[in-house]
């Protein structure tokens, strides 16, 4: 069977999007399936694939994979591309609001055509070392704070701490962070699921921003940070019990369309 498809990234995160309204990808679809569907040299390659499915109390939901084929949890620049691709097959206006893995979320295409999206609030980050963090923005985050980012081995190291007994069952995203200013940071991500370093990382950005501002910079209500794959912009409100009124913010880009045929 054929799969038509739709190939996204946000700040270099790329995903495959289906149109998967009528369930037809659902009920074909398998792990291995949509791991070779990613595989950067057999595939279409991508950091992941996002469904687009009908849904009764939002616009539309978005059901994310991760590239071992895997459902993940939530995705923030897959959540923004999700935002254009909704908008791009009729699905809602500029402004919209759908449900992912945790919950409903807002998005809106902004007047500059950057994606904004609304994170879910959260609670206080938990310092688990120096400059060190945990805290999960829809998607669990370990945040390191780091004074030459350029000189980690963000693969090398993000494993180790990934795959280490304290995050090996649930596995954990990790971040490195370096603060060039108060509200400007540079931010390298390992994810898991896909096992690798990614070019950005939204709810990583999202993470890396609560800490910054629940640690260094309590004053701050945005905060601009710097990936591998471009700019991208975190507002947030700072709470008595952690943050709300969180919003993720960035360029998307719809790429080109194809059909994959190698569906069997």
């Amino acid at each position: 069977m054929k799969v038509s498809f739709y190939k996204y990234h946000g700040n270099g995160n790329d995903f495959i999007l289906v149109d998967d309204r009528e369930g037809v990808f659902s009920g074909m679809a398998s792990e291995s399936m949509i791991s070779a569907m990613c595989h950067r040299r057999f595939g279409i390659g991508a950091d992941g694939l996002i469904c687009i499915r009908r849904c009764a109390d939002a616009d539309f939901e978005m059901v994310y994979y991760n590239a071992d084929g895997k459902v993940g949890s939530m995705c923030g620049n897959g959540g923004r591309c999700s935002i254009h691709f909704a908008y791009f097959l009729g699905i809602a206006g500029t402004s919209m609001e759908f449900r992912a893995y945790d919950g409903l979320h807002r998005g809106s295409i902004l007047d500059n055509g950057w994606i904004s999206l609304e994170m879910r609030p959260t609670g206080q980050p938990a310092c688990v070392g120096q400059e060190t963090f945990t805290i999960d923005t829809g998607s669990p985050h370990y945040v390191s704070f780091v004074d030459h980012l350029e000189s980690v081995d963000v693969i090398g190291e993000g494993r180790r701490i990934r795959y280490s007994p304290a995050y090996l069952e649930k596995g954990i995203n990790v971040n490195f962070v370096q603060a060039i200013d108060p509200g400007h940071l540079r931010v390298y991500t390992y994810e898991r699921g896909v096992e690798d370093e990614t070019y950005a990382c939204g709810t990583g950005v999202t993470a890396a921003a609560i800490a910054h501002v629940h640690d260094h910079a309590p004053e701050r209500s945005e905060v601009r940070i710097e990936t591998k794959g471009g700019p991208l912009r975190v507002r947030l409100q700072k709470t008595p019990s952690g943050f709300d009124q969180i919003w993720l913010e960035g360029p998307v880009a719809q790429v080109y369309q194809g059909v994959w045929e190698n569906a069997g």
